[in-house]
């Protein structure tokens, strides 16, 4: 009853798919890239960053080229089904949004410089929609992994805000939620990697050319 639901309706819990207590397959074990597992435990030392915005294939490229990022693989998160399908996803009914789990070296490359990589990388203001991709899970989303993360990202948005609204862009709609209670879901094993598969394939990332002054205001200590 819920499929003329607009693609840009956020369900809540109970109009949510019910999912599935396991997934209906099974994550790579190495990056293609990079040669890391995808899968934690990770080596100590190393931290966990999750960012959506917009679709994840072009999204995940933009990390793992990046210095000091160890590795990175693509999923689902913010929603509520359970281990949810790329289509359940797409049909706008699992709440989730298409996100990227960065695992780096922050002796190597800092959550601030992911951050900037972040907001200029995508059109954090558009809602639910990154360009001509329309629907929840193209939403903007930065999900936190202890209280330095949330704080960093929250003092982030507040310093890009202005310079954006300067360059005569709308307000900021990102979502900035501890990942605690949000679980991250790998997508499908075709999705991982995917640009590094399929070179020519599509890639729907776009910043605003609007640079994010991440180091001129940073997070209260």
């Amino acid at each position: 009853m819920f499929l003329n639901r607009p693609k840009t309706h956020l369900p809540i819990a109970d109009e949510a798919l019910r999912g599935r207590p396991e997934p209906e397959f099974t994550v790579p074990e190495r990056h293609t890239v990079l040669g890391n597992p995808l899968l934690g435990p990770y080596p100590e030392g190393l931290e966990i960053a999750d960012f959506g915005l917009g679709c994840f294939w072009g999204a995940e490229r933009k990390f793992w080229q990046t210095p000091g990022v160890w590795t990175t693989l693509v999923g689902y998160q913010g929603g509520h089904t359970p281990n949810p399908t790329y289509e359940e996803v797409c049909s706008g009914l699992t709440a989730h949004t298409e996100a990227v789990r960065v695992v780096f070296d922050p002796s190597v490359v800092s959550y601030a410089a992911l951050l900037k990589l972040f907001w200029e990388s995508h059109d954090p203001t558009q809602g639910f929609r990154q360009g001509n991709d329309i629907g929840t899970q193209y939403r903007s989303a930065i999900y936190t992994h202890s209280a330095d993360q949330q704080s960093a990202a929250e003092a982030s948005r507040d310093a890009y805000q202005p310079t954006l609204t300067k360059a005569a862009y709308g307000p900021i709609t990102t979502e900035i939620l501890p990942a605690d209670g949000r679980p991250f879901y790998p997508a499908e094993p075709y999705h991982q990697q995917y640009l590094d598969k399929n070179p020519n394939g599509y890639c729907g990332i776009g910043g605003t050319g609007v640079s994010c002054p991440i180091g001129v205001v940073e997070a209260d200590d």
